[in-house]
């Protein structure tokens, strides 16, 4: 009887190891996977998606957003990879569609719509790569999604150098520029973002305002109202965008922090002014309000490279 009772013991042991084996090469699986065109198409149709549903303002997705498109992203894709790979994916396709608009933006540039390809002479490519490196990348893989970038961010998927079906139809393609301005080198830290998205989370969304055409023309008025509307539109978001700022930094003020730093006891007066000066930085003035009774003490003279063990006395 023991020995049976090893034995299954043994057994079960067996197969929790190799159970255990199993899921950690799923996830080196899962984190040796690199984006793909196709994954990059998949994730760029969620984020259209989401946008086209009002899910976006500026430059910033609800956290709804971001919990749907890593849902259905793992659904389609079958990889669990976390919010914070998919959002440094967005940050390239937004510092990728700013290259290749800016390349299209020249007459010596154009989209191959069925390849996703850019094509230019040699000489106008190496022009364009001595003035940015970033450039060689595009030259090689084109851009397949340039048509769901120029939705995500409200660009207009034509330039009138490439074929659209809209014409071949007889349709007539938006005209609008590009309603949110996008800095080539714009970078944002993981805690803005993340308070941008509450407030993008309670944000009304604009609605877009479509313009209107009658067959393939428009008459001057009509072409007037598009202009007006997208101004209105542009100042709207620009006003928003202000408020969304403004909630942001009332939320941890220097005057706030030095009102809580007088009310501290055992602050030498090095630490104090210290601390002052590290009021400067937004992200220190987060921490110094999100801490509580002495660790905010014990956080100031570490930070300061005053003792700490006066606090255990």
């Amino acid at each position: 009887m023991s020995q049976s009772l090893a034995y299954r013991k043994l057994e079960m042991a067996t197969r929790l190891t190799r159970s255990r084996r199993s899921v950690i090469e799923q996830q080196e699986q899962q984190s040796r996977a690199k984006w793909t065109a196709g994954i990059t198409k998949i994730f760029a149709d969620l984020m259209v998606d989401q946008v086209q549903k009002g899910n976006r303002l500026n430059s910033y997705f609800s956290k709804t957003a971001w919990t749907f498109m890593c849902d259905e992203f793992q659904r389609k894709t079958g990889l669990k990879w976390e919010k914070e790979r998919l959002k440094n994916k967005y940050a390239v396709l937004r510092r990728q569609f700013v290259i290749v608009k800016s390349l299209l933006d020249q007459t010596d540039f154009s989209w191959d719509e069925s390849t996703g390809n850019i094509i230019a002479t040699d000489e106008v490519w190496a022009e364009n790569i001595r003035e940015d490196p970033d450039v060689e990348a595009i030259k090689r893989g084109g851009c397949p999604v340039y048509e769901q970038l120029c939705l995500i961010f409200s660009e207009p998927a034509t330039n009138g150098k490439h074929n659209q079906s809209t014409e071949a139809e007889g349709g007539n393609p938006s005209s609008f520029s590009c309603m949110e301005p996008v800095n080539r080198f714009q970078e944002e830290s993981s805690s803005e973002s993340e308070e941008m998205e509450d407030i993008v989370e309670n944000q009304d969304t604009i609605d877009p305002i479509a313009p209107t055409t009658s067959n393939r023309k428009r008459g001057r008025k009509g072409i007037d109202e598009v202009i007006a509307g997208a101004i209105l539109e542009m100042a709207s978001a620009s006003k928003q965008w202000t408020t969304a700022v403004k909630q942001i930094n009332a939320r941890y003020s220097i005057a706030d922090c030095i009102k809580e730093l007088d009310k501290m006891q055992d602050v030498d007066e090095v630490v104090y002014l210290a601390a002052v000066d590290l009021f400067d930085s937004r992200d220190a003035r987060e921490i110094f309000s999100s801490l509580k009774g002495d660790k905010r003490l014990i956080w100031l003279r570490c930070k300061c490279g005053a003792p700490t063990s006066s606090l255990d006395s």
